[in-house]
């Protein structure tokens, strides 16, 4: 995880020990799967006690939580910022593509966690996750909605971002960090395919 908020909302700052944990967890759960995975083998892959590891955490549950969540926080934060910064829907377009890709290249086991594992949340902690895919959805709807009152792009029903958003977020099952095509590069490759199917 890359950008984890600093603060949780509880007062607790996130140390590195505990992104270590998050880490962790996430390939460990990625491996084996959530319900395959104990709080012992956590502790033990971490090199931290049991009562150490608890220091950091509140519950399995919540790392489950926390590595559902955080990478999916950094794409909103990083897809508002390309939307203050880029006025050009093509261009934001493209920008958008391209940080989408490199997030899920930097993040392939949360991804597997948060597509195979979402179940074994709490019905409140599912609806937080959904709903922050449904804000990150709604970035990309802004992107498309401003390039059809510019004379860009033409009208793109909600479904249709649907299937093209999942273009990229089901690559985690095909996608190779260290395949001969960078995460850049299919974003690249990706943006062409949204940007032929919302253009004029």
């Amino acid at each position: 995880m890359t950008k984890l908020q600093a603060d949780k909302g509880d007062g607790r700052k996130v140390s590195p020990t505990r992104l270590k944990v998050l880490q962790v967890a996430a390939t460990l759960f990625a491996d084996r799967g959530y319900s395959g995975v104990g709080v012992n083998e956590i502790s033990e892959a971490t090199g931290l006690g049991r009562g150490a590891l608890y220091y950091h955490i509140s519950s399995k549950e919540d790392l489950l939580y926390d590595i559902t969540t955080a990478y999916m926080s950094d794409l909103i934060t990083d897809g508002r910022a390309i939307a203050d910064a880029e006025t050009d829907p093509v261009e934001r377009v493209r920008a958008l593509s391209r940080a989408l890709m490199m997030t899920i290249s930097e993040h392939l086991s949360e991804m597997t966690v948060c597509f195979r594992e979402l179940h074994a949340l709490t019905d409140e902690r599912r609806r937080a996750v959904t709903g922050l895919h449904s804000d990150y959805q709604a970035i990309w709807a802004m992107a498309l909605a401003d390039g059809l009152t510019k004379g860009v792009f033409k009208p793109t029903p909600s479904v249709v971002l649907k299937g093209l958003l999942g273009m990229y977020f089901y690559s985690f099952l095909w996608l190779t960090p260290r395949g001969p095509q960078n995460a850049a590069d299919i974003g690249n490759a990706f943006a062409d395919v949204v940007l032929n199917s919302v253009r004029k």
